[in-house]
């Protein structure tokens, strides 16, 4: 058989390889050797000397074995080279065996591609001394255009972009595990995943890709996978684990903490004022908790209610006005009236100061009555203290009892730090001020507004000049857009007093863009371990500056502070009560990590629960600070149901005002035994 016929055979075999895949392989192998099996292949007496060289040494020969000899195609992991095909030519067929078993016996290295149109030399001639041509005939393949490299980039460099992103797929196959998929596609479903949603079609795609390759035994069969898909597949997922989610995918399946895991990605993908609005966590994460507290007998204690003043003994109770509600509704409408009338915060400015202790002490026992001034500012005060459904069930918590307590705003200590820590921002700095809006329930505000301080020298710390690396000041914080239901914070600190200028530092709020926001802003200073906290509840202006307060420090005094806030005295609803108003207590209690003489379980907040007030949020029925050592594990599933569970509601609910005895901080009450006192008690 003549080798035109052995020729297009092998370009019909070539076109049978070629119709089915877009993308030829190429394995490594030096091509010489796969030369020198292509000549020591032939039968003997096949391939003897003819002239000088072989007879089937010829140029053209060579250069189409060395160009597309090592040439394969995949195809469900199954390889195929040009050489897989029968002929009954006795003389071609071991050979073309032989090259078939070497080329598969190598590893694939690259995708093919070729700037020429065409492999080898179809045919050439040879005039001999006698004058007589000679027609030689050679392997010749034309290559279909989806194989040639027409744009302007050389075949290395599209060899290379090739590689790269095989590379990469089997990595993202290699380290990414099927649990890390299946956890991300649970957390897009939730809508807790900033975009998320942007990649569940890709992260379908790959977990079956990723479930074949894990059905693969050897590691031939593996590489050849990657090579086959990643070029099927496109960069996207090609590429994935260089890609934000595979950021995400790659941190989960080594272990990383979900929440850590979430807040890497949010800080590549998120603008840097979004925050998730509710806490995430796994199907796995999930059962894992509930097989946990069905264990530990806690199943009972999930379900909440608020609190009555039947759930707590008398000896929790600092003070309990026992005629207050029968006096009060014996009063005639005329004295009803004039309890509704407002009454300015400041004419107690000079009234008797006196400390929470002393005032628990000295105070407490003599007193028949006790009234408080409920101020606006006490908004970010109110509290409910809840209690566990079933009284019996066991407590989940640090303290000897099942009861927990929630602030407006769901936060656990009525402070904005929280908020702040939450956004990412430093709150254990020397010297830190935040900023707080959009945090009225139900009322979105979504001003833009910018947290300010002039530096002693003048230099003005604020979204356009975020830090000084010579005071340390830093703005750590900056929203641009509030979401909603979720406070806006921004927030300033300085971490070394050592480095901060003498002189006084000068804090303001700024709206830098009015967007329909009429409920003003809160902030807070703190240093050396006390908070000031301010309150602004005037509609902003476009562009207006408000002073919140100076601070001055010298090195040998230390830090005070001037306050610069206009007062407001103008009355507001809060939770079923007026502002500005006193207002009978009905109990005064300590939180409940320190009832029945408990100390040292986190921080002492004294209650002033008040007579009609009627919590008109929603709030937790726990929190994950109050959680027992043996449920930390499964924090996140916690967090989720103590804002799933409702809290059930009640007659005669025991919420009002809350006060940390860590937190500086103020109330003025009215107290009456033998004679009428008021007092204005410092926290």
């Amino acid at each position: 058989m003549s080798i035109t016929v052995v020729k297009k055979q092998l370009q019909e075999n070539f076109q049978t390889l070629t119709e089915a895949t877009d993308h030829l392989f190429e394995v490594d192998l030096d091509k010489d050797d796969l030369w020198q099996v292509y000549l020591d292949s032939f039968p003997d007496g096949t391939n003897e000397i003819y002239r000088e060289r072989r007879e089937h040494d010829c140029s053209a020969c060579r250069q189409f074995v060395k160009n597309i000899g090592n040439v394969v195609s995949v195809n469900n992991n199954n390889i195929s080279t040009i050489w897989d095909f029968e002929t009954s030519d006795s003389t071609y067929q071991p050979v073309f065996k032989a090259l078939s078993d070497f080329v598969k016996s190598k590893a694939i290295s690259d995708v093919f591609v070729s700037k020429p149109s065409t492999i080898g030399v179809n045919k050439n001639y040879e005039e001999t001394e006698s004058g007589k041509v000679l027609e030689w005939h050679h392997f010749f393949l034309k290559l279909p255009n989806k194989f040639v490299n027409k744009g302007h980039l050389s075949d290395a460099s599209v060899k290379g972009s090739y590689r790269d992103t095989r590379n990469v797929f089997k990595r993202s196959l290699d380290e990414i595990t099927i649990d890390s998929i299946q956890t991300v596609l649970e957390l897009i479903s939730q809508n807790s995943l900033y975009k998320g949603e942007e990649w569940r079609t890709v992260l379908v795609e790959f977990q079956i890709l990723k479930s074949e390759y894990g059905q693969l035994d050897s590691d031939i069969e593996k590489e050849n996978y990657a090579w086959e898909q990643s070029v099927k597949v496109g960069e996207v997922i090609g590429r994935i684990r260089n890609h934000s989610i595979g950021t995400l995918l790659v941190n989960i399946s080594q272990g990383m903490d979900l929440d850590t895991a979430v807040r890497k990605y949010e800080l590549i993908t998120a603008p840097e004022n979004y925050k998730r609005s509710k806490p995430i966590y796994s199907q796995k994460m999930l059962d894992d908790a509930k097989k946990t507290i069905q264990e530990l007998g806690y199943m009972n204690s999930l379900s909440r209610r608020f609190a009555t003043l039947d759930d707590i003994t008398i000896n929790n109770i600092l003070f309990a006005n026992k005629d207050a509600a029968n006096r009060i509704s014996g009063l005639d409408i005329f004295e009803e009236m004039s309890k509704e009338i407002s009454v300015n915060p400041n004419k107690f400015s000079k009234v008797e100061e006196i400390p929470i202790d002393k005032f628990v002490e000295n105070v407490l026992p003599t007193a028949n009555d006790l009234e408080v001034l409920l101020e606006n500012k006490h908004s970010k005060n109110m509290v409910s203290l809840i209690a566990p459904e079933h009284k019996d069930s066991k407590t989940m918590f640090k303290w000897n009892n099942g009861f927990s307590w929630a602030y407006s705003g769901n936060i656990t200590d009525s402070s904005m730090k929280e908020n702040v820590k939450s956004a990412g921002g430093k709150v254990d700095g020397v010297l830190r001020f935040s900023i707080q809006w959009n945090d009225e329930p139900n009322k979105y505000d979504g001003n833009d507004l910018d947290a300010h301080c002039y530096e002693p020298g003048g230099n003005l710390l604020y979204y356009g000049n975020k830090s000084n690396p010579w005071t340390t000041g830093s703005l750590d914080v900056d929203i641009i857009n509030p979401q909603r239901n979720i406070p806006a914070v921004e927030n300033i600190t300085w971490v070394d007093r050592s480095e901060m200028e003498k002189g006084t530092y000068q804090f303001l709020v700024h709206c830098y863009s009015k967007n329909g926001g009429r409920n003003g802003f809160k902030a807070e200073i703190e240093f050396d371990g006390q908070i000031y906290s301010f309150e602004y509840n005037k509609e902003m202006r476009q562009d207006e500056k408000i002073f919140v307060a100076e601070v001055h420090y010298d090195e040998n005094i230390g830090f005070s502070i001037t306050e610069k806030l206009p007062s407001n005295v103008s009355a507001k609803e809060v939770w079923n009560l007026k502002t500005n108003q006193f207002v009978p207590v009905s109990v005064l209690s300590l939180s409940p990590n320190y009832w029945d003489e408990q100390s040292g379980i986190g921080n002492k907040h004294y209650f002033f629960m008040l007579k009609d007030c009627v919590n008109t949020e929603n709030p937790n029925g726990f929190f994950n600070e109050y959680l027992k050592q043996d449920l930390n594990e499964h924090r996140k599933v916690f967090e989720a149901l103590g804002s799933k569970m409702a809290v059930n509601d009640v007659e005669d609910q025991l919420s009002g005002v809350g006060f940390s005895s860590t937190k500086r901080d103020e109330l003025i009450v009215k107290v009456k035994g033998q004679s009428e006192r008021v007092l204005k008690i410092k926290f």
